[in-house]
């Protein structure tokens, strides 16, 4: 007998290997970006000066790694790294709208923007627990930089002292002050997402674009700011860029790219040739005008979308090969991590090792880029264990200082295979299952939807479909010791 709709399992939608091809490569673009920075002391950085006087600095900078003609066409777009970031905002934005696409069933926005922060916030706090007990030793190891105890504080319990510019965690990593825009963006995305079905694609984007234009020409000639990647001494610094509305019609961009793509048609399905020279175009137009301050107004709008449309034509191609593919495909999940730990990596290597060795420096870049993938793969493994202890913790914390604690009872008993349903979506299938502190009625279930894997309250799940294993005898519970 067919099963009933509600009851048959969701398909998986298969990953989308180009994408996150895109995600890695941009992660390692501005590892390579920042290291560049780093050894060469900031030599360059775009200059509201016109295109020749851009280039002649570009010449001079380049003297760090001498005469080889190699090492300079090398180095040579490495100066141009910063240009990945913006990468990360358009595909933030096409990742949105491709989610919630494919969810079975509508979610509240307070839903979503719990889901997407603590998918920001997780990984976050995982690198930075981490990381700062091994600052700390590498500092006291070879009496260089260590966290101060105030720095430590503000990363280690983020977003506690939360600020739009990110400053208390510059002194951590500088990369990290990225991660209050992208929170911005989580903050803002089921107003977009409802805009986006209440106004249609094209009036969302052409509002966002309006907005994103007029306050852009206010941060260039009336905030006193500058473009994040450019060094200049102006009133408010960087400031006025580091604030979601300089880049909101990027993230609009990418929920139309994505719109369209599910309905397959858009700039995604022309044919390659005419999307690589379009893209080609729109990222010399933002390139050129990168090097004068009323170009600062749309350097940033035109170029993501002219990287995006000439990488998905070469990712797209190597995606052709399955290997290439599920290579991608699996590098790809690692990204967010990637770039949380690449400026500690660049720092510590180039500070203590390289120093003002070429030699050196260039042995460094391949370790470099290998070594923060190693790191991230065992960061995103641990993961699980601290989020799922962090979560056992508070949950056994709360159970002992409650005045009158009630136990907490599931509507009924959570098996490993039992297909659920968790925040609207019906892909997840429990994994494993512990029972914390309350005289072992309350479980804590490891749902996984191959995509992710989350520890959950089994109060927050809906049974979908249960496991076919008999349910002759009950879960045998396993304690949370405290």
């Amino acid at each position: 007998m067919a099963q009933p709709h509600s009851m048959r399992p969701q398909p998986v939608k298969p990953r989308l290997s180009w994408l996150e091809g895109i995600r890695i490569l941009a992660a390692v673009g501005i590892l390579l970006y920042h290291a560049q920075l780093l050894f060469t002391g900031y030599a360059y950085s775009p200059q509201p000066t016109g295109l020749q006087s851009n280039w002649a600095a570009l010449v001079e900078a380049n003297t760090y790694f001498g005469q080889n003609a190699l090492a300079a066409a090398i180095a040579l777009p490495v100066w141009f790294g910063f240009q990945a970031l913006d990468l990360f905002v358009l595909v933030a934005g096409f990742v949105l709208v491709l989610s919630l696409r494919n969810k079975a069933h509508p979610i509240s926005g307070g839903e979503f923007i719990r889901g997407r922060l603590l998918r920001i916030l997780w990984p976050f706090w995982t690198v930075a627990w981490l990381a700062y007990p091994v600052l700390w030793l590498i500092g006291v190891a070879t009496n260089s930089y260590r966290p101060s105890p105030w720095d430590t504080f503000a990363g280690a319990t983020f977003p506690l002292l939360f600020g739009f510019d990110g400053e208390r965690l510059l002194a951590t990593s500088g990369p990290w002050w990225f991660i209050p825009l992208i929170i911005s963006f989580a903050l803002i995305s089921p107003i977009l997402w409802q805009l986006l079905n209440r106004w249609g694609t094209r009036n969302l984007l052409v509002v966002s674009l309006v907005v994103t234009l007029l306050y852009r020409y206010g941060a260039v000639y009336h905030f006193g700011g500058h473009l994040t990647y450019s060094m200049l001494d102006t009133p408010n610094d960087w400031l006025p860029f580091v604030s979601f509305l300089a880049k909101l019609s990027t993230f609009v961009v990418g929920m139309a790219l994505a719109e369209a793509y599910c309905q397959h048609r858009g700039p995604l399905f022309w044919r390659s040739q005419r999307l690589v020279w379009v893209g080609l175009l729109v990222y010399a137009v933002g390139f050129v005008a990168q090097f004068y301050r009323v170009g600062w107004v749309v350097c940033d709008l035109l170029l993501p979308i002219g990287l995006v449309m000439v990488a998905v034509v070469v990712l797209r191609s190597l995606s052709n090969i399955p290997a290439l593919a599920a290579a991608m495909g699996q590098l790809g999940t690692h990204s967010y991590s990637y770039f949380l730990i690449h400026g500690f990596v660049i720092d510590r290597t180039i500070t203590l090792w390289v120093h003002d060795s070429l030699g050196r420096y260039w042995l460094s870049l391949p370790l470099m880029v290998v070594g923060t993938l190693i790191l991230a793969m065992v960061a995103d493994a641990v993961r699980p264990f601290i989020q799922r202890s962090a979560v056992q913790l508070w949950r056994d914390l709360d159970y002992l200082l409650m005045q009158n604690p009630a136990t907490e009872r599931t509507n009924w008993r959570p098996m490993v295979g039992d297909r659920v349903c968790y925040q609207g979506s019906r892909d997840w299938v429990v994994h494993k299952i512990e029972t914390l502190l309350d005289e072992g009625e309350t479980y804590l279930c490891q749902i996984s939807d191959s995509r992710q894997t989350a520890w959950v309250n089994a109060n927050g799940l809906s049974l979908v479909e249960a496991t076919s294993t008999p349910r002759t005898r009950p879960y045998s519970p396993v304690k949370t010791v405290v």
